[in-house]
């Protein structure tokens, strides 16, 4: 996805919560999403502003901020479920896996998509490279995601929560899927890394 330091990821539906408030209120905010996403990429992210994107959704710009704390989030919409869905991949890895290997298993089915065939992906990638604002916001957001997986693996080898191998890892296996654009296949540049973070975190012995 260019070189936006890590990786973004695009505007999608989460999974369809169960209840009918919750359904609607989920509606709600994957319109406001697309609306903002849509009017950013006919528009430029400048030239749109809150009430703009409100009005494309037929809601009131105090439902928008209900849903939303500002514009950059709008884009990132998917914030939250994405930095779940990281420590998850730690959390939640079978026995015997190493973190590496389910760092690297996440990598591969949810950061490495295909803007070739997703229309969508593609204008979310070109928007986020042109607009530094959402640069910006989309650095600050992996920085927080990269703390939080350091975090949960420190939790899960029974290390400080500042332990620097653990920072470590989570700095490089959220970086590893952006070596392959425009250098090799973006699968085989990832594995590779992934190869190289695994065979040295086994040789700290730090997972038994």
């Amino acid at each position: 996805m260019g070189d936006t330091t890590a990786e973004p990821t695009p505007p999608r539906a989460a999974h369809p919560p169960t209840g009918r408030r919750e359904r609607k209120k989920a509606a709600t905010r994957q319109a406001l999403a697309d609306a903002a996403l849509r009017l950013f990429v006919e528009h430029g992210y400048d030239r749109v502003g809150i009430r703009d994107i409100a009005e494309a959704a037929d809601v009131s710009t105090t439902t928008l901020f209900k849903h939303f704390a500002g514009k950059e989030a709008l884009v990132f919409d998917e914030d939250a479920n994405d930095e779940a869905r990281l420590l998850a991949a730690v959390r939640e890895r079978p026995a015997g896996r190493s973190i590496p290997a389910a760092l690297r298993e996440h990598a591969l089915r949810y950061r490495l998509k295909s803007g070739d065939t997703d229309a969508d992906f593609a204008e979310f990638v070109e928007l986020v490279e042109r607009t530094p604002a959402l640069r910006e916001y989309g650095e600050r957001m992996w920085l927080r995601h990269e703390a939080a997986l350091a975090r949960a693996i420190a939790g899960e080898t029974g290390r400080p929560e500042d332990d620097p191998d653990c920072a470590a890892l989570a700095h490089f296996a959220l970086r590893a899927p952006q070596i392959g654009p425009g250098r090799i296949d973006a699968v085989v540049a990832t594995n590779h890394a992934f190869d190289l973070l695994d065979r040295g975190w086994q040789g700290l012995g730090v997972e038994k």
